[in-house]
């Protein structure tokens, strides 16, 4: 408990705001020559109502976060005022700048209505009293009391708008967030489908290599350097993923997705077109990532003979398909991530994903090609 005190510092004011408090502290030496010029009881209290009103200046600052004990504060600091200004002398008025300011605080509007009809009263009933409105040597006073009045308008509106860029500033910094937070994802699943389609290729023909030794060395020789080519290509794509995001085509995907499936002894078959050129590059360079994907499970979990990829366009979308003769969706495999990620893939480019099993596992993919040329055209 002695710890806890030790370590609970005392602060006259909240370090949140800074010096500013204390560039106020000037003006309450304001009264002091009228309480100075008083007698007696009246100038007793007068100081003692000084004192306090310092007390209640303190006490905004500190309960600036708790609306009662703030409102209940705010009041007895304009009691004050009203007394001042009542009792001791009409200049005292000007005293009202200091709760003109924390009304301003109030965010409800309810509340800041209610407290600023409050202040006018606080301040036009000692003005009224004193004849300020009807002796022409005191019209000097009226500009201050509009200004007074008017305050808490500037200030509420000032602070509205540095709260709203406080928020500006918080929602800059989500999005910032979730801009890195999405960029990670995506270089881990352009890593994973770069990676896993090169990997398996390294490890189909690793296992080749390990049957050919003894069989036919010569060809296990040939083999070995084509792992060797495919793991400096396996490097070079991991550096270009991380510099910059490489944009794969369809025609290139198709020849990687033939050296895949022959080197998993999976007869490949492809129908329909070849060239695709006149796809956007982000059609093309996500349609190549899920075709990976897709190939990959096939050689992984399939344990299919053959497989066949068919590409079809028409004037408003087109179709890419990869079918094959394996076991379907039997092996719980398929439902893992990758599916997963060719339809998060996918959904960027309006495509759908669609999967079924007819003799083997029939995935499709559909993307529209209009409707995406001229979004991508608009945006241009």
């Amino acid at each position: 408990m002695i710890g806890f005190l030790k370590n609970k510092k005392f602060h006259v004011f909240p370090k949140r705001y800074g010096f500013f408090p204390y560039i106020f502290l000037a003006y309450l030496a304001l009264p002091v020559p009228y309480l100075v010029n008083s007698s007696g009881i009246k100038k007793i209290i007068g100081f003692a109502l000084l004192c306090l009103f310092l007390i209640t200046y303190r006490q905004l600052y500190a309960t600036s976060r708790k609306v009662f004990v703030f409102t209940y504060w705010l009041v007895l600091q304009m009691g004050i005022v009203f007394c001042f200004s009542l009792f001791y002398d009409p200049n005292l008025l000007f005293m009202g700048f200091f709760p003109a300011n924390f009304i301003g605080w109030y965010c409800d509007k309810k509340k800041f209505n209610t407290m600023l009809i409050c202040f006018a009263l606080f301040e036009l009933v000692p003005a009224f009293y004193h004849g300020l409105f009807v002796s022409s040597s005191s019209l000097h006073f009226l500009p201050f009391l509009a200004i007074m009045i008017l305050t808490p308008f500037g200030i509420r509106s000032m602070n509205q708008r540095m709260e709203l860029e406080k928020q500006l500033d918080l929602a800059n910094e989500t999005i910032k967030e979730l801009v890195k937070r999405e960029e990670r994802t995506r270089i881990a699943r352009d890593l994973h489908d770069t990676l896993g389609h090169t990997l398996s290729l390294i490890t189909l023909k690793s296992q080749l290599v390990e049957r050919l030794t003894k069989i036919d060395p010569e060809r296990a020789q040939i083999e070995a350097k084509e792992i060797e080519r495919t793991s400096r290509s396996a490097l070079k794509q991991v550096r270009e993923l991380v510099s910059n995001m490489r944009a794969i085509t369809i025609a290139e995907e198709l020849i990687h997705v033939q050296e895949i499936l022959e080197a998993a002894g999976v007869a490949y078959h492809h129908q329909g077109i070849n060239d695709v050129s006149d796809i956007p590059p982000l059609s093309q360079n996500i349609l190549s990532m899920c075709l990976r994907e897709a190939v990959t499970n096939v050689v992984k979990h399939s344990k299919a003979k053959n497989c066949s990829i068919t590409i079809l366009t028409s004037t408003e979308s087109l179709h890419l398909v990869v079918k094959d003769d394996g076991i379907g969706l039997k092996n719980k495999g398929l439902d893992g991530n990758g599916l997963k990620g060719m339809e998060e893939r996918l959904s960027l480019i309006d495509g759908v994903l669609t999967l079924s099993t007819q003799k083997g596992t029939h995935l499709e993919m559909k993307i529209p090609i209009i409707q995406k040329l001229k979004k991508e055209g608009a945006a241009i």
